[in-house]
């Protein structure tokens, strides 16, 4: 601003000696000129600061809140699959489904508190990844592997297809691990019926293309331009009442971007969705 306001004290005193005559009326103008600009320059930067500052409290707050949250929510669930277990005392059977109901709701929060978490490490730059080399292959056959209960309960069918000898990538396998986790129970969770989804890698130049496709509820068009925003979930989902925080995609664009890789999609109401991303093969 300091630049700017002395780059337009020298145009106002050029332009003014060039039509005006008295030179007390060109430092005149020039004077008001840089005094409103000098007002200008205080009220934004003094809005910049207000905003910088609630941004930093309002990650602070998640970030201590979500910490918080974290021990009793781990208490509750370790209580309730005691009380399951039955180790404490006889529950009766119609008792199960009410644990169970607790159980899943315990889960939710501990996964919300999860993501909250990684939000506030994102935004206070505290996301550090550990680059490693690893098997991106053998890493979706797991992931894969702990969805098969969740995917035949939904009634949907998981299809893998990898291309031969394709090489290690470098990156953070446990962030990765929730990228990929993310993607499939998204894909699982928005296919209605009798679904069908597909996960295709393959190498692409310098890189590996992770792609995970769909025939489920889709992306309005409307709606896809915000779809790697916090907490912003597609209209048609939300008609659907299905589960979920808005965060898993932003967080999954946060850290396939630190990593050195890209992230996109597209996606037809309707008729369903395709995810992508590239990450770069250590040489």
């Amino acid at each position: 601003m300091g630049i700017i306001i002395c780059l337009v004290a020298i145009i106002s005193y050029l332009i003014g000696t060039r039509y005006i005559t008295e030179p007390r009326i060109v430092a005149l103008i020039v004077l008001i000129v840089c005094a409103i600009l000098l007002i200008l320059s205080f009220i934004i930067t003094n809005s910049f600061e207000k905003l910088l500052e609630a941004n930093r409290l309002k990650s602070e707050f998640i970030n201590i809140v979500s910490h918080q949250l974290r021990a009793p929510l781990s208490n509750l669930s370790w209580a309730i699959e005691l009380l399951m277990s039955g180790r404490v005392g006889r529950i009766e059977r119609e008792q199960v489904d009410y644990f169970k109901i607790l159980k899943e709701n315990s889960d939710r929060m501990k996964d919300l508190v999860k993501d909250l978490l990684i939000v506030s490490k994102i935004e206070s730059a505290q996301l550090f990844l550990k680059k490693e080399e690893f098997n991106l292959e053998e890493l979706t056959k797991e992931i894969i592997k702990e969805f098969e209960y969740f995917a035949k309960a939904s009634n949907c069918q998981i299809e893998f297809v990898a291309k031969e000898n394709l090489p290690k990538i470098f990156g953070d396998r446990y962030q990765l691990r929730q990228v990929i986790e993310n993607l499939l129970d998204n894909a699982i969770r928005y296919t209605k019926e009798k679904g069908k989804v597909t996960i295709e890698i393959k190498k692409e130049k310098n890189f590996i293309r992770f792609e995970i496709s769909d025939n489920g509820v889709g992306i309005p068009r409307e709606d896809q331009k915000f779809i790697f925003q916090k907490f912003f979930r597609a209209s048609n989902v939300l008609k659907h009442k299905t589960q979920g925080t808005g965060l898993g995609l932003y967080i999954a664009k946060e850290i396939i971007e630190r990593s050195g890789g890209k992230i996109g999609f597209k996606s037809q109401e309707g008729v369903g969705s395709t995810f992508w991303f590239t990450l770069p093969i250590k040489s």
